[in-house]
């Protein structure tokens, strides 16, 4: 099952293109070089000093800074130094940071995803985007990251559980590589993975039911209805509260994601960043043959407005997601569901 190592995965694809291909492969090294030391703070747990910590500065969400996010950030980002990247963009940072004007690259980053599952043992991650840098942007370098996920040039994700693996695609294929600790490197551990086209299992955070759209709870209503309902066949529900975790678990056995708006505070306009969350992800899973959208939209034809923006998600096999999409949309969908489901869902009086 095993194949190349990440160097000479790169080395192959760039071998025949042009320097912004070899620009690319050389920030994706950088930035698995600065994971394997993120992975090792990771690993200390309740150990770390920094774990708990915090800065007394705030995030992009306004939250006080948790220590272990900014180390995080800064390794991540004094990697990349002298490296060909323009600017740097993250969510513990408020605005870009320009490193190289002069450089084709600008990287959109998620450090340390699910910092807060770390104490529990929980796989958490760093998300990355690689956006060509716009030219004459050197005294602004905020639309080079308003580009439409469509620009990137390539995204992952490191993910750090029982195994430290990075899940990358250049934009022909998604591949997934597993660090091996005997080679002190990582090695391709799957060779362009291909998302299921039906799905088995769905992901959502069912204890937020009662403030969803009527979509989704018609949709999860569906699905928990099991053989008996209109689906006419049984999902499991399985919810990590980790977009790594959950994402890697799809990429590798199939399924859907659900993090939609809601009524909540805060949850209307979605939760997950578009920037550094969403655009990587649905550039992996779109690779991989799947499908994301905001529940209706494609994720990747979205025009960012703001570096921060929040967006719904919904993502995996391409035709669970263009299902989410239909109750969205079509009325006449609703309709051809069972009599009984129709009228009242399963969590329903």
């Amino acid at each position: 099952m095993s194949g190349a190592t990440l160097e000479a995965y790169l080395v192959s694809c760039i071998a025949t293109r042009d320097e912004t291909a070899r620009d690319v492969a050389a920030v994706i090294q950088r930035l698995a070089t600065a994971a394997l030391d993120v992975r090792k703070l990771v690993g200390q747990g309740a150990l770390s000093a920094h774990l708990h910590g915090l800065r007394g500065a705030s995030n992009s969400d306004g939250d006080m800074q948790k220590e272990m996010d900014v180390i995080c950030d800064d390794l991540f980002l004094s990697s990349l130094q002298g490296a060909p990247v323009a600017f740097y963009a993250s969510e513990e940072l408020e605005h870009p940071v320009s490193l190289n004007p002069e450089a084709r690259l600008a990287v959109a980053i998620d450090p340390l995803d699910g910092s807060s599952n770390i104490d529990t043992n929980v796989s958490v991650g760093t998300v990355f985007s690689i956006l060509p840098a716009l030219t004459n942007a050197e005294h602004d370098p905020m639309p080079t990251f308003l580009q439409p996920g469509t620009r990137q040039l390539a995204a992952g994700f490191f993910i750090y559980g029982p195994q430290t693996a990075l899940v990358l695609s250049l934009g022909k294929g998604t591949e997934i590589f597993i660090f091996s600790s005997r080679l002190g490197c990582f090695v391709q551990g799957y060779k362009s993975v291909s998302i299921a086209d039906r799905a088995h299992e769905f992901a959502i955070n069912a204890s937020n039911y009662r403030h969803w759209e009527e979509a989704i709870r018609l949709y999860v209503d569906d699905c928990l209805a099991g053989a008996e309902g209109p689906r006419e066949r049984d999902f499991n529900m399985r919810w990590i509260a980790s977009l790594v975790a959950d994402a890697y678990r799809i990429l590798v056995r199939g399924g859907i994601f659900l993090y939609p708006a809601d009524s909540r505070r805060g949850y209307s306009q979605g939760r997950l960043r578009l920037v550094y969350e969403a655009n990587p992800i649905a550039f992996l899973v779109e690779n991989a043959g799947g499908a994301a959208t905001n529940a209706v939209t494609r994720i990747l034809e979205i025009e960012p407005e703001s570096l921060h923006q929040r967006v719904p998600l919904v993502f995996g096999s391409r035709r669970e997601v263009a299902r989410v999409a239909r109750y969205h949309v079509d009325p006449t969908m609703i309709g051809e569901r069972a009599p009984l489901f129709g009228k009242r869902g399963l969590f329903r009086a």
